[in-house]
């Protein structure tokens, strides 16, 4: 018999944060810099914990190093992809952090993988996912992982959803993963879903300990995918990495039988990706002074968040 869960789950969308008393004076007395020390390979972290996506228009060297504190190398589940794995590590031992990233991480396979790659590399830092239920993350944190990517069908660019039906809405996935890891003292990157400030401060505010951004990124200088001059305008495509058009790039096309779970769309060209990263933390900061955080680490616990109905500011046009 299908079973239906009757508790609401919510998106980022569904809710605003509460302001609350604060003694701070100003945006620029927030500290955004987070340090971790990780479960299983004992490393630390200290930096701002916002990350480009791993996808090949998103997670380019030129936006490592606008970046600066992400870097890890990619890796998919087959042998071909752990042999590819040992020597980019082997040929980069500067390069300390693995993503095991696939679009099911429920698999017995992609667990059974984890656990290799922890015997493998013991002091290398691993992510892993990407899942939304609190008994999967802590698997995935016991089989040797110590972030777990959070997100299941939320990216822009995404269509798992509409093609399979399975899906979690983002903000109650990251609510109840980041539980479940810090439980177990792991953390979670929030993956996907936000297109805006104010949502990446949300995913903060949930309990994530970094938050991964594609769309959010694409387009700029740094950003992958070629730029497209029409009309005047400039744009750079971005595209799902289950998409039609990273499929035929990597595999040759879209086997027999699969689906593609992606898109791509032209995203309008926005410059330096500096000016959008000084935007969001700016965004970020100002959150933290509406609830009295005075530092990123306190936001999750100044954070209540209220139910709204969908909303936005009124658009007024020029002759208005």
């Amino acid at each position: 018999m299908p079973h239906i869960d009757n508790n609401i789950k919510l998106d980022f969308k569904d809710v605003l944060l509460r302001p609350k008393r604060s003694t701070l004076k100003s945006r620029s007395e927030v500290d955004l810099l987070r340090s971790f020390t990780f479960r299983n390979s004992h490393q630390k972290y200290s930096g701002i914990p916002i990350i480009a996506a791993n996808m090949d228009t998103v997670g380019t060297f030129e936006m490592a190093k606008a970046l600066c504190k992400h870097v890890a190398a990619s890796s998919g589940t087959s042998p071909s992809d752990l042999e590819q794995l040992e020597k980019i590590l082997e040929a980069l031992p500067q390069v300390r952090y693995i993503c095991l990233d696939v679009a099911n991480g429920y698999s017995e396979h992609f667990v059974q993988f984890l656990r290799d790659v922890r015997k493998r590399f013991p002091d290398h830092t691993i992510m892993a996912g990407n899942v939304v239920t609190g008994e999967m993350v802590e698997e995935l944190i016991l089989s040797g992982a110590d972030i777990i990517k959070v997100g299941i069908g939320p990216g822009s660019v995404c269509t798992t959803r509409k093609k399979t039906g399975v899906g979690y809405p983002q903000l109650s996935a990251v609510l109840e993963c980041a539980d479940a890891a810090h439980g177990l003292n792991g953390h979670i990157i929030s993956d996907g879903g936000c297109s805006c400030p104010g949502d990446v401060a949300k995913a903060f505010g949930a309990g994530a300990d970094f938050v991964m951004l594609g769309g959010m990124l694409a387009g700029h200088t740094e950003s992958g995918g070629e730029l497209i001059e029409r009309g005047g305008k400039k744009y750079k495509l971005f595209y799902g990495m289950s998409s039609d058009v990273a499929m035929k790039k990597y595999a040759g096309g879209v086997a027999e039988y699969r689906a593609s779970e992606g898109r791509a769309v032209e995203v309008p060209f926005r410059g330096a990706v500096g000016h959008t990263l000084r935007d969001l933390l700016g965004g970020l900061r100002s959150t933290c002074t509406y609830v009295g955080a005075a530092k990123l680490k306190e936001l999750s616990r100044r954070t209540t968040f209220i139910r709204v109905t969908p909303q936005g500011p009124p658009l007024f046009g020029a002759g208005d």
